[in-house]
């Protein structure tokens, strides 16, 4: 079963943004800033389980924002901006009841071609055969062995509740308008990028 902080549904979507001021991911001259530790929702795009042992440890995970981060009318990160989270943890279901358990962290986002760290977890349980396992071995001690638990899984489409991990300024341009927000380059030093490739499914 899924955590109280999962949503099964996609929650957000495109934000109408015409006539809005042009926004630059850029350090800012007129001191704009996203504050690190800012909500970031994010979204699952590919279904994660221990079904067939389907996920491991060290796996990358293709996630977006699942809605526009603003501050006052201006779209600061776009919803739909790609990003990157990784398996930290797997357990497959197994014998004596055991239940299957996947967990992960949300790495960063890809903004104006660069990475803005993230941070936030995410995890799943399956449930547990307990109670087919105590009946089982009061009967016959052997059958207990047998009883498995369920898998784990996160559904495609499963938000995450993850956080900026870093300052990000931007500047507004009130004179331009435009229909989508303009991004460009994060103030602080980009994080360097990861030698794992971006897995599109598991």
């Amino acid at each position: 079963m899924i955590r109280l902080f999962f949503c099964a549904a996609a929650l957000a979507a495109p934000m109408a943004a015409a006539q809005q001021p042009a926004v630059t991911i850029a350090p800012a001259l007129d001191g704009n800033v996203l504050r690190a530790g800012a909500k970031v929702p994010i979204r699952t795009l590919v279904e994660l389980t221990t079904k067939k042992k389907a996920v491991k440890v060290g796996d990358r995970v293709n996630i977006e924002t699942a809605e526009a981060v603003m501050i006052g009318n201006n779209v600061v990160i776009p919803a739909g901006t790609p990003g990157i989270a990784e398996i930290t943890s797997v357990r497959n279901k197994g014998m004596w009841g055991k239940s299957g358990f996947i967990e992960g962290r949300v790495l960063y986002i890809r903004l104006g071609g660069r990475q803005v760290r993230l941070t936030g977890t995410f995890n799943d349980k399956g449930v547990t055969g307990t109670a087919g396992v105590v009946g089982a071995i009061a009967l016959i001690p052997v059958a207990g062995f047998f009883t498995t638990g369920t898998s784990a899984n996160i559904p495609s489409g499963s938000i995450i509740p993850a956080f900026l991990d870093e300052d990000l300024a931007f500047s507004v341009d009130s004179a331009a308008a435009t229909s989508a927000p303009i991004a460009a380059t994060p103030a602080a030093a980009p994080v360097e990028a990861s030698t794992a490739p971006a897995a599109g499914a598991l």
